[in-house]
Parts: structure tokens; C-alpha cells; sequence
């Protein structure tokens, strides 16, 4: 397993990193909304679609997002991010409320045609954020993957009390804090790189520093660092109504496309909302 994981890892770091420092765009877009598609077709399994449909979700991911493409010039992809941070603030809560059972009697049709949008919007954001800047891009990555670090250890080491027993047994209000802590602490650390190093584009935290001012900062990573929890919890909660450990095993030792991007996919049209006017 472990070789699985470290074969897999290194084959996407081999895809993703040429893609994203091009001095183009595009290859950086096609590849990440590769990623997008298959997670349209994951949650149409996850969600009780079987034959063609799947993939007809994959397509209308595709198609979703390249409609909001076609706005990145007019400034419509603006308005969509938004809708996407409005989204996710009351409807993730909404789906962490009702829990696995609540998710199952929703109206199939309205659970599958709410993955394809919310890919989308991510896809959306996440596009805006590699065109701002790579330096800003890899601000909004760490910041992920730091919350999610450190909310593991944090829990390990100190968790006692349960987060969403329902939904992740594993997650306790412990490591949620741990997360949290550690997102600030890298905002502090990357807004100091910055000045440092007269970063040409400024990181996340150094530009809503700059935008916003410290209050203001503090409760924008505050708000982040929960959003990721809630991507988190929000697959964990799809994958427990389906009954399925994984989102798929498009990634050998990984599990599937969802599983490594469902915190990233509230986080990014948050930071679009609130860094990226």
C-alpha cells in the first residue's frame, strides 16, 4: 500500500508541477479540469447513478466549468465564485446538519446535480487563483494541507472530544482547533516571506492583510481553516450514505479523485470571494 501511494504521488507531482510553473495557462487549466471530471463521474457513483450517467456527469462538469470559463474576461466568473462561497457557508452546513441519513432522502436528482456545480465553481476559483500567481496558489494549497496536518496530529496527540461522530469518527474538536492554529500561524509565516523576500505576488495572507487589515485577516483564515474541515466532513458524509470507504480507485493508494481534492473545494471559491475581487 504504501508503494501504491508513493508510486501514485509522485506520478501526480510529475503532472501537476510542469503544469503549473508553464509560462501558459492552459496546460495548468486542461489538467486540473481532468481532475474536475472525474470527480463529476465519482460522485455520480457515490450517488446511486449507474450506467451512462456517471459519465454524463464527468461531461457536465466539463461543460459547467467551461461556460465559467468563458466569463474569467466579462467578470461573470466573479459573481459564480461568490455563489460558490455562499454555497458552501449555508448549504455545507446545511448537508453537515442533516447528517448520512438526512443526505439520503434528498431527491437523487438534486444530489447529483449539486456535485457537477460545485466542482465547477472550484474549478473556476481555483483557475483565477493559478492566474493571480503561483506564490499565491501554493499560499492557498499550505493552507489546506497545514489544516489538515495538524488537525491529524492535533488530534492523535490530544483529541478527546468528537467533531461529527455520524460522519468521521476520527475528527475531534482538538485537531479542528489544531488546524486552525496552524493556518494562522502559516499566514504569519507566509506574510512574513513575503516582506522578506519583496514577493512579487503576494501570498493569501498578505493580500488580505493588505485588503482587510489584521482583524479582519484573523477571522478570513479563521473562516478557511473551518471550510476545509467542512469539504472534509461533507465527502465523509456523501461516502458514508453510499456505504463506500473510498470516493473510487482512480488513485491506487489514495482512493479516488474526491478524496484528495474535497477539502480544497469549499476553500477556493471562499478565497476567490475574499481575496480576488
Amino acid at each position: 500500500m504504501l508503494r501504491q501511494r508513493v508510486i501514485t504521488a509522485v506520478v501526480l507531482l510529475a503532472l501537476l508541477l510542469p503544469a503549473m510553473f508553464a509560462p501558459i495557462t492552459w496546460p495548468f487549466a486542461l489538467l486540473t479540469l481532468a481532475f474536475v471530471a472525474a470527480g463529476g463521474w465519482e460522485w455520480g457513483r457515490l450517488n446511486g447513478a449507474t450506467g451512462s450517467v456517471p459519465w454524463l456527469l464527468a461531461g457536465l462538469t466539463v461543460a459547467l466549468a467551461a461556460a465559467g470559463g468563458l466569463g474569467l474576461a466579462s467578470g461573470e466568473t466573479c459573481r459564480a465564485c461568490d455563489a460558490g462561497a455562499g454555497l458552501w457557508v449555508a448549504g455545507g452546513l446545511l448537508a453537515l446538519w442533516l447528517g448520512p441519513a438526512g443526505w439520503s432522502r434528498l431527491p437523487q436528482a438534486l444530489r447529483l446535480a449539486l456535485g457537477p456545480l460545485v466542482l465547477a465553481l472550484a474549478w473556476l476559483a481555483l483557475t483565477r487563483a493559478h492566474a493571480t500567481g503561483i506564490n499565491f496558489l501554493l499560499s492557498v494549497f499550505c493552507l489546506v494541507w497545514v489544516a489538515d496536518i495538524a488537525a491529524y496530529a492535533g488530534g492523535r496527540l490530544l483529541g478527546r472530544h468528537k467533531l461529527a461522530p455520524s460522519i468521521s469518527p476520527g475528527k475531534t474538536w482538538e485537531g479542528a482547533v489544531s488546524g486552525w492554529l496552524a493556518v494562522l500561524l502559516l499566514g504569519g509565516a507566509w506574510q512574513w516571506a513575503d516582506r522578506h523576500f519583496a514577493a512579487a505576488v503576494p501570498g493569501l495572507a498578505t493580500r488580505l492583510l493588505a485588503d482587510h487589515g489584521l482583524v479582519a485577516t484573523v477571522a478570513c483564515l479563521t473562516l478557511l481553516a473551518g471550510a476545509s474541515v467542512v469539504g472534509d466532513l461533507f465527502e465523509s458524509l456523501v461516502k458514508r450514505a453510499a456505504g463506500a470507504k473510498d470516493s473510487s480507485g482512480l488513485l491506487p493508494g489514495h482512493g479516488g479523485v474526491l478524496d484528495r481534492i474535497d477539502a480544497l473545494l469549499p476553500v477556493f471559491p471562499l478565497v476567490a470571494a475574499l481575496a480576488l475581487r
